[in-house]
């Protein structure tokens, strides 16, 4: 299992360097990270709705179907950009208006079937949660390429590895460094039984060198090294968050991984959980440091 995980995390890790330096170089012409965005979002997407029972599972085709315009809509003012609209302008709204759509192509749906009652509620209710958690959210992360007056490179180098760093921080701390000498304190012994404060430290201590090592090579945090510090206890603990929100559905659903498709790890949905948090708030801050450079 160790050794899965190390081939496969460092694979990741090395598609993921590779990916944003593609994006750097090539986006205009080559817009990979259009195509792993979407693959992702999809394969994370199809991942949750397979969890589900049957008789609560939102409509496959119109959900998937709303995820794509929603990740679409991530890169429509690229392709229509002109003098005039910078990348990313009015991109909110039509992700606003997609989930609001597609809520509403969901109540058209059930009443196109309806044929009594029939735990309609639950599965309109389901189709607007992941629009939200699996197409609105993932957005930020998109949202932060489109930043102006920042190295958005650097921004994604952060938002991606801060809060992948406090993953991988945390399981070789909580799972090789602190049985013998501190014990094993569980943070979540229902929620997430392998997670430990003692891993949560060495987490947090990993999210801060990635943050403070990435900032020292391309300047994109304002405060220096102090803010870079602040940026990883707060984006490493919104990753955290965003492990154990992915853990409370699993939990719930009765299941240990979203699915086998990455090996190690789970499934594509295991390995962005912790983004699916992250993202926001390192959108904001990036917001912030790019309207501090005007």
């Amino acid at each position: 299992m160790l050794r899965t995980r190390l081939w496969m995390g460092t694979l990741l890790i090395g598609l993921a360097v590779l990916l944003l330096l593609e994006d750097r170089w090539f986006a205009p012409w080559y817009p990979v990270l259009l195509v792993c965005y979407l693959g992702a979002s999809l394969a994370a997407t199809r991942e949750f709705l397979d969890l589900l029972p049957e008789a609560v599972r939102p409509a496959e085709a119109l959900t998937l179907g709303f995820v794509c315009v929603l990740v679409g809509f991530n890169w429509w003012s690229a392709f229509l950009m002109t003098r005039d609209a910078p990348p990313g302008l009015g991109t909110w709204d039509l992700i606003g208006a997609c989930v609001l759509v597609g809520t509403g192509a969901a109540f058209v749906y059930e009443m196109w079937r309806f044929r009594g009652p029939d735990r309609i509620t639950e599965r309109i209710a389901l189709t607007a949660f992941v629009l939200i958690y699996l197409g609105v959210l993932p957005s930020f992360l998109a949202q932060i390429r489109w930043l102006p007056r920042i190295d958005t490179t650097a921004a994604l180098a952060l938002t991606v590895f801060v809060p992948k760093g406090n993953d991988i921080g945390a399981y070789f701390v909580g799972k090789f460094l602190t049985g013998r000498l501190l014990g094993r304190h569980h943070m979540t012994p229902l929620l997430s039984p392998n997670k430990t404060w003692q891993g949560a430290v060495g987490g947090m201590v990993a999210s801060v060198t990635v943050a403070v090592g990435i900032n020292a090579a391309w300047p994109v945090v304002p405060g220096g090294w102090a803010g870079a510090v602040g940026f990883g206890l707060t984006v490493g603990t919104a990753g955290v968050l965003g492990d154990l929100a992915e853990s409370l559905l699993k939990r719930d659903l009765q299941t240990k991984d979203a699915s086998a498709s990455v090996p190690g790890f789970g499934g594509v949905l295991d390995v962005i959980d912790s983004l699916l948090f992250a993202a926001p708030i390192a959108y904001l801050w990036f917001w912030w440091a790019a309207r501090q450079a005007v």
